[in-house]
């Protein structure tokens, strides 16, 4: 299926069914398998056999999703997960600890910002936030001995700013850690950060890939080129023989393309429990077999409301890489040269306040904190995902207090931008 191109592998990925077997995905609902012996099911714990034993650590369902999206990015390995704050989560957790440290980008979604700041700097570990435009010596600067990861969103939710996800990836590269990227906005059909020197992939399925607000979901996927046995002072989690697990060593027993996962679903899925169930990986899968098509229709739809805006006497300034003369037009050329996505950041005479009158006065788009759905949606960050952060890094996010997120579903464009111009007139 990898010599498929990714439209033929949003339908048919992950799951080739054999003679007489379900065409579409079976959905396993059950939370645990029966085995004939103690002794087989005593592989499956010593991880010397695969199979399942119990859903809270792995499930057909899931694994056949997983697995078509771990396609879609090119990536060796995924797993997925209950929501992408999960996946996030996980990503960090399962290569940091008690003392270590994380480069990131400022420039991300407020709820994962709280998760890094607030409650995994609880976990003892810290965070330095740079700027997704920071110059070279501002990035380098960031690292210091303990350092574990690099972290960055490909377009930033809301600010849409884009990654420079090279430049990140070889600052992580010399420092000997991996970069880990949010592809929720582009999905793998826009862009795949693997190709680009990403190590890690998370999303939020929620997003793009269900596009349907049907089912809460994250995955992350592993390229599988992340060599951390050059490293294993650094990641003795993967390196060295996990006493919770048998003494397994992940690195060992799965090599580079299989430690990562592994040990995410054996130790962390195991001990923290956030799986996604089979209903919504069924949805989501659901999802994923029209991606590709959604997605074109998303993106026509932010640029051409991205240009309406951009003309508008009351809009003072609009963020959509597609727009010729975006600051970030042309890494968005570079990363994102078929559409970013369908969400258009923007500000309106007045501020805040004025921003939330536009809000209210808009018919088809409805205000959520939901975004990149099949249904137009709005939403004003600062009074709602971002509210937890003061001003200085509400700025430092890129969110200002006038920024609203406009997400473009697959409605008519002409309608959109109709519904606009009545809710931006005095």
């Amino acid at each position: 299926m990898a010599d498929f191109n990714i439209g033929t592998q949003c339908v048919q990925g992950g799951y080739t069914p054999g003679n007489g077997e379900p065409r579409q995905i079976p959905i396993v609902q059950s939370t645990t398998f029966k085995y004939a012996s103690s002794a087989d099911m005593g592989k499956l714990f010593d991880l010397e056999a695969s199979g399942y034993f119990y859903t809270r650590l792995q499930n057909p369902t899931n694994d056949y999703v997983a697995a078509k999206i771990a396609a879609l990015e090119g990536g060796s390995a995924a797993m997925l997960t209950s929501s992408g704050q999960a996946a996030n989560f996980y990503s960090i957790f399962n290569i940091a600890s008690n003392g270590d440290h994380v480069v990131s980008s400022a420039s991300i979604y407020g709820g994962t910002y709280n998760l890094f700041a607030v409650t995994m700097k609880r976990m003892g570990i810290s965070f330095t936030f740079v700027p997704a435009d920071a110059s070279d010596e501002e990035l380098e600067a960031a690292f210091r001995p303990n350092t574990k990861a690099v972290f960055g969103e490909t377009i930033a939710n809301p600010a849409l700013t884009v990654l420079d996800i090279e430049r990140f990836a070889a600052a992580a590269h010399r420092h000997g850690v991996p970069l880990i990227v949010d592809n929720t906005f582009a999905t793998p059909v826009n862009c795949r950060p693997i190709e680009w020197g990403a190590d890690i992939v998370t999303h939020s399925t929620t997003k793009y890939m269900d596009g349907h607000g049907a089912a809460v979901g994250g995955c992350i996927v592993d390229s599988g080129k992340f060599d951390w046995t050059k490293y294993p002072y650094r990641f003795p989690g993967l390196c060295t023989p996990d006493e919770s697990y048998h003494g397994v060593t992940y690195t060992e027993r799965f090599g580079l393309e299989g430690a990562f996962i592994t040990k995410a679903t054996a130790q962390l899925m195991r001990d923290f429990g956030s799986i996604q169930s089979p209903q919504n990986a069924f949805y989501l899968n659901l999802g994923l077999e029209s991606l590709h098509v959604r997605m074109r229709r998303h993106c026509e739809n932010g640029l051409a409301v991205a240009k309406f805006l951009q003309s508008h006497e009351n809009v003072t300034w609009v963020q959509y890489c597609g727009l010729p003369g975006d600051k970030y037009y042309e890494l968005g050329q570079k990363y994102l040269p078929n559409g970013s996505c369908g969400v258009v950041s923007f500000g309106v005479k007045g501020g805040r306040e004025a921003a939330e009158r536009v809000m209210g006065k808009l018919k088809i788009a409805a205000i959520e904190t939901h975004v990149a759905d099949a249904r137009t949606c709005c939403l004003h960050p600062a009074s709602a995902t971002h509210r937890q952060m003061n001003d200085a890094e509400l700025a430092a996010a890129g969110v200002g207090a006038d920024l609203i997120r406009y997400s473009c579903g697959l409605e008519d464009a002409e309608d959109l931008i109709a519904d606009l111009k009545q809710a931006l007139e005095d």
